[in-house]
Parts: structure tokens; sequence; C-alpha cells
């Protein structure tokens, strides 16, 4: 096993290193240039956007709404990539990761504009309002089915199975931290246990279909994320005299001015912008399949929300990590990372009971995060099959992973998980280099619009040229509100 975990650790490095991080660099530069910065200028319409409403679905009840989708999304993107994924990107490159987070947060913003706008336009009806991704524009866009195929074959493999695994064992690492804390022996017993309360409340939600996820996640991600940013701010004001020396040691280390365990400046890049992309996920082709879903009136509005959801995690969320553990003067290299890395931290800062209020933080991420990534896959499976054998047989594999995540070994869960998500993202950003031009036209058409003074509504007669389009029938632009 530990070779196993070896060869998918020198396996990942040279791929992230010499192919993903330069593929998503180079794209998310070229889309930045090309929209003028679309994911920077913008940023107000983002927030406007999010307050659309949703219409109603053919069963009956409403589809998703511009902020649940969003919700979705973040429950995905806000998980163990900003608690576990930040304090290992630190253990092993050091304070300058968090510099090549920040910094490819802002880039790859543009890449998330443009994957969320395509999967808008080309996403296709069902009962319950919208489903699409990454695997419908290959299809409809690209006239690409086995590329499509290929990805959600791909994507369910790594959001439904292995991802699942990665935030299922997040979870019960960090009780049984929080556990051994109070003198309590697990003896091996805890995670198996711990493991079968998992399955049942996870069986709970996702037998419940799509809107039961949204209300879930709509419920408990604000909560989550603003009590967490709120200890992050707590622990930055008890230390404000520390904060200008940590923000200089992240500047220094990210341009190896400073040498680290990690290894110096390639560890902080390679580290930082693979651990901020399992994070924030922009140009991975996963968000997509939560922004499809929303009920809008033009493709650009939810590409715009997806967008702030880029910076919601990655300037938000994970800088709150970032600051919690190098408050706490942390020992860097790999003996201690992961989730119980920012228990320590929170720990050394605040004491004691902070550690057990860690653990609930993370048992809500992790587990909004399982309902996103479950989300992910069966809307990728109802690509490949109509069968309604193959969703539940889906559903009870979910079920499975989530408990082997549990009793199983993060190293290679983690590994594993890094490897697939390269996979992943290169076919996405294959598909999204083409249709780039695409998304490109609906930005002009949303801004020309807004000059008029319109709420933006979106039919395809406008761009009569595109094909593939099954949604956006011809409706009239109202005057937008002021």
């Amino acid at each position: 096993m530990e070779a196993l975990n070896d060869a998918i650790v020198a396996l990942n490095d040279t791929f992230w290193l010499y192919i993903i991080i330069p593929v998503l660099a180079v794209l998310s530069l070229y889309f930045t240039v090309r929209s003028k910065a679309v994911q920077i200028r913008m940023i107000p319409e983002m927030v406007r956007a999010m307050g659309g409403k949703a219409e109603i679905a053919e069963d009956g009840g409403k589809a998703i709404s511009s902020f649940q989708a969003f919700a979705i999304s973040a429950a995905a993107r806000i998980g163990t990539g900003n608690i576990a994924g930040v304090a290992t990107a630190i253990a092993l490159g050091g304070p300058g990761a968090v510099f090549w987070m920040w910094t490819m947060g802002l880039v790859v913003g543009a890449a998330s504009f443009v994957e969320s706008t395509l999967a808008q336009l080309y996403k296709v009806r069902d009962k319950s309002g919208f489903r699409g991704g990454p695997a419908y524009y290959m299809l409809h866009g690209l006239r690409a089915r086995w590329m499509g195929v290929l990805f959600a074959v791909v994507i369910t493999v790594t959001f439904g199975f292995v991802f699942t695994a990665v935030q299922a064992n997040t979870i019960v690492d960090a009780v049984v931290t929080s556990a051994e804390a109070t003198g309590m022996s697990s003896n091996g017993w805890m995670q198996p246990v711990l493991g079968v309360a998992l399955v049942a409340l996870t069986a709970l939600i996702i037998f419940g279909g799509v809107r039961r996820i949204a209300q879930t996640a709509e419920l408990l991600v604000p909560f989550m994320a603003g009590l967490y940013m709120l200890l992050g701010l707590v622990i930055v004001v008890l230390n404000i005299d520390a904060l200008p020396g940590v923000i200089a040691q992240i500047f220094s280390h990210a341009f190896g001015f400073e040498a680290v365990a990690g290894g110096g400046i390639g560890a902080a890049i390679v580290q930082g912008v693979r651990r901020g992309m399992f994070s924030n996920e922009a140009g991975l082709g996963s968000a997509p399949n939560a922004g499809a879903t929303a009920s809008v009136s033009h493709p650009v509005k939810q590409g715009l929300v997806q967008t702030l959801g880029v910076y919601v995690d990655t300037l938000l969320v994970c800088s709150t990590t970032a600051f919690i553990v190098l408050l706490s003067n942390p020992t860097f290299g790999d003996e201690d990372r992961g989730a119980s890395m920012t228990q320590t931290a929170l720990q050394t800062n605040l004491g004691d009971w902070s550690l057990h209020l860690m653990t609930l933080i993370i048992l809500l991420v992790a587990f909004t995060s399982v309902l996103g990534n479950y989300y992910y896959g069966e809307s990728n499976v109802g690509f490949l099959t109509r069968s309604k054998a193959m969703q539940t047989g889906y559903k009870w594999g979910v079920l499975v992973v989530v408990f082997l995540g549990a009793i199983g070994s993060s190293d290679l869960i983690w590994n594993l998980a890094d490897t697939t998500m390269g996979v992943m993202a290169l076919v996405n950003l294959a598909a999204i280099a083409p249709l780039s031009a695409v998304a490109l036209k609906l930005l002009r058409d949303y801004n020309d619009q807004r000059r008029q003074g319109l709420d933006p509504v979106f039919t395809r007669d406008r761009l009569p040229e595109l094909t593939g389009v099954e949604c956006w029938e011809p409706r009239e632009p109202v005057k937008a509100e002021s």
C-alpha cells in the first residue's frame, strides 16, 4: 500500500507541475484578456444576479434558484479543501502556498465564468427544473458525445466516489481528534461507528432528490461559512501584532526568499495551486453541474454568480484557514497536516474548547460537500443513462464509499483525489477552450442589454448561429429594477 501511495505521489507531482498548472494558467489568462477581466470588473453584477427568482418546474414545484445553485456548488467547494487542504498545502509548501492560492483564485475566476455560462446555455430540462454541465456542453456545443461520456465517467468517479471518501475521512479524523482530546480512546471502534452514522444521514437526504440537497445546502452553507470566518476574525484580532509578520512570510516564501521544509518555491506553487483548485474548483468542471440547475433569465447571470463563489471560497474561507494556521506558529513538514493541523492551530489560539467547535464546523462543511459531490455524480449518471436502476445503484455506491472513506487511509485517498481531479480538469479545459467564443458572445449580449437599462433576457433567436441549444425559448426582455 505504501509503495502504491508513493507511486501516485510521484505521478501527481509531475502531472500537476508540467501539465495541469500550465494549461490552467495559460487558458485562464487568455479568458481574462478576452473577457476584459470579467471576473474582476463585474463583481457588482455578480451580487445583483444572485437575487433572481426561480420559475415553476414541470412537476409543479419551484425550480432551483440562482442562490440555491450557488449554495449547492458552495457546499461542494467549502469543505475539506478549505480546512484540511489549505493546512496540507501550508505543511508541504510553506506559507508561500497561500500567495499562489490567492493569485490563482483571481486568475481562474475567468475560467469559472466561461464554464458555468456554457453550462447554463446548453442545459436541458428535467421534471424538477434543469440539469447540465460539461458533459452536456461537450455533447451539444462540441458535438462530441464521446468526450461528454469520458467526462461524465471521470467526474462521477472523482466527486461521487473519491472526493466523497475524502470528506468522510476528514469528518472521522476530526471527530476522533476531538474525542481523544477528552481522554476517550477509540481503539479502532469509533471509525466504523461514525461511518455507519454518516451513511444513514447521507441516505436520508440523497434519496430526497436535488430539491432536498439544495434546501439543506441553502440552510447550512451560510451558517457554517459565517461561523468559521468569525472564528478566524477573532484569532486575527487576538494576534493582530503578529499579523504583519505572517503576511510578510506568505510573500517571502512565495518567491523563495526564505527556505521551507516543503521544498521552496516549487513546492509552494504546486501545493498552493493544487489545493486551491481542489477547494475553489474553477476550471475543474464540477461547479457548472450545479450552475446549470439554476432558473435564470440569461446564462451570463449564473456564470457571474458561480464566479463569485470562487472568491468566497478562496479569498474568504481559505484565507481564514491560512491565518488560523499561520498565527499558531506551525512546524512545516508532513508530520502534522490536514484537518487535525487546523484543529490544533485553533486550539493553540483559543483554548481546548475551540477544538470541539472546530470539529462541528468540519462535520458541517464536509457533510454538505458530500451532498454537493453526490449531486455532481448524479447529474452525470443521468447523462450516461436514463435507467432508474443505475441511478439507484449510484446512490448505494456513494453510501458504500462514505463508509469506506470513514475507515480508510487518508494519505492514499487524498492522493487518488489529486490524480482523478487532474484528469477531469484536463478534459474540461480541452472543451471550454474552443467554446469560450460562445461564452464571450453571451457576455456581449448581456452587456448590451444592461446598457439599454434592461434586465438581460436571453433567447435562442438572439444568437441564431448557435446550435445545440435546447432551452431558452423566446420571451420579452423587461426593464431592470432601479
